[in-house]
Formats: structure tokens, sequence, C-alpha cells
């Protein structure tokens, strides 16, 4: 939905808009924050602090002892200088990084709850299939139904005179007897 003419929103960027004498960088946001990433990494590192060490030593030890090498004097003013600068360009490098990781969180997480939901479905729907099943197969005849309505049976028919089919029955006997 196009927005009013002179209204903003200040709850979305502004589309900026390419005007005569205002020059402004063409930075890839992506490649930048990927950038500032590495550059907070190696910040955090035993690495970094090794040579950090290194060098103000080496600053500070030319700066007192070598005569003619004494660019920075005692107070060391160029030194705290040059670590205010770091310290101002490193936090804010620090935070898009922690920024960008907790997108990268965001997204995740929103991608584990899917999942669970979707699992969770799944579950249930596999839950209610296994309840069907049991109940269809509690209506099917079982193999030890079977055997015992077969035991049933052969128990009725031993239960008939037994001289049926062994020998030959007189006329009066077979009538008796129900055809089968």
């Amino acid at each position: 939905m196009p927005e009013p003419t002179g209204r903003r929103r200040l709850d979305q960027p502004r589309q900026h808009s390419h005007r005569l004498g205002r020059l402004t960088p063409n930075l890839d946001s992506e490649s930048f924050g990927s950038m500032a990433e590495r550059l907070a990494r190696f910040l955090g590192t035993g690495r970094y602090l090794f040579w950090q060490t290194l060098t103000v030593l080496v600053w500070i030890t030319l700066n007192l002892t070598a005569v003619t090498l004494r660019w920075d004097p005692y107070p060391f003013i160029l030194l705290n200088l040059a670590f205010s600068t770091q310290a101002a360009y490193a936090a804010p490098l620090i935070l898009l990084a922690q920024n960008r990781q907790d997108d990268r969180d965001r997204v995740s997480l929103e991608e584990d709850r899917a999942r669970a939901a979707q699992t969770k479905a799944d579950t249930e729907f596999l839950a209610r299939e296994l309840a069907a099943l049991r109940l269809a197969v509690g209506e099917v005849a079982t193999r030890d139904y079977l055997r015992s309505e077969l035991d049933k049976l052969r128990e009725d028919l031993d239960g008939t005179p037994r001289s049926m089919g062994r020998q030959p029955q007189s006329a009066s006997d077979r009538r008796s007897v129900p055809e089968q």
C-alpha cells in the first residue's frame, strides 16, 4: 500500500533517491557485515592480543630508549589516540557482528519451531493412525481366535458317534445323522 507523500513510516527504512551533488558510497551490506564479523572474530583471539601487546611494547620501548626515534614522547598521546580510534571502530563492528548473529539465531529458532510443530503434527497423526489400526485389528480374526474356533468345531465333530465314517452304518443310523 503506497504511503501518501509527505508522511514517512518510522519503522521502515527510507528509499534512497539519487540526487545530484550527493555522493553516497554504494556498499553491499552483506559483504560489509561478513567483513565486520571476520574482524570481530579476529579481535577476540589470542593472536590479536599477542600482536597488539607486542606492538605496544615495541612502541613504548622505542619511544623511551631510542634517542632519534622519539615520535611519541612519554605520555604517549599518539598511542592513546590509536587505541581510542581502534575502540571507536571495534565496538560498532562487534555490535554489527552480534546483530547479524542474532538474526541468524532468530531465523534458526523459527526454523526449529516450525520443524518441531511439523514433527508434533506428524506424531499426533501417527498416533491417531496407530489407534485406528489397533481398533481395526481388534475386529479382525486372529490366528489364536481361528485356532480356538477350529478346536471347538473339532470337539463338536468328535462328540458325534465315532462310528461315523469308520464302519458302515445301518439305514436307521444314517437317517438320524444330519447330512452335510
